[in-house]
């Protein structure tokens, strides 16, 4: 049972409940799991609306000589933006993903600095002999080619 907006219980799981209804509330869905992906899920949202508020904010600037417009259309669309971050991270559906991820993340078995130079080392030198045979192709279909339209 979850609780809606007056407060009172109604039969809707928390897994079920659309964006829409996560909105209006301020509770934090499972705080200590996935805390690392959300937070850093979170971080990046915000980034993102912090970056298009601040272009537009450049944008208007440059538009409007009402610096009431120019300030308080940005600022209210950045709260609106950074609100809606919080809440995504916590709604019951994206939060059991980003959970999940985390959970998957720890199961990886992430290569040693050794293994990674190795590795490195073995693409770097496959590209510069594919890249060298690719110029040598080049060449020779190139003179081939000048040669044929020589004698025609």
């Amino acid at each position: 049972m979850s609780r809606d907006i007056a407060g009172s219980k109604t039969n809707t799981p928390t897994g079920d409940s659309s964006l829409a209804n996560e909105l209006l509330h301020a509770a934090v869905y499972k705080p200590n799991q996935g805390r690392i992906v959300r937070q850093l899920t979170a971080l990046a949202i915000w980034l993102i609306v912090a970056l298009g508020v601040w272009r537009l904010y450049a944008t208007l600037t440059d538009s409007t000589s009402n610096m009431v417009v120019a300030v308080g259309i940005p600022a209210a669309l950045l709260l609106a933006g950074l609100w809606i971050g919080y809440r995504l991270i916590n709604w019951p559906r994206f939060a059991d993903f980003l959970i999940a991820v985390e959970a998957e993340m720890k199961k990886v078995t992430w290569p040693s600095r050794d293994e990674v130079k190795r590795a490195s080392v073995v693409v770097i030198v496959t590209i510069a002999i594919l890249a060298i045979s690719l110029f040598l192709f080049d060449v020779f279909w190139q003179a081939f080619f000048d040669a044929l339209w020589a004698t025609a």
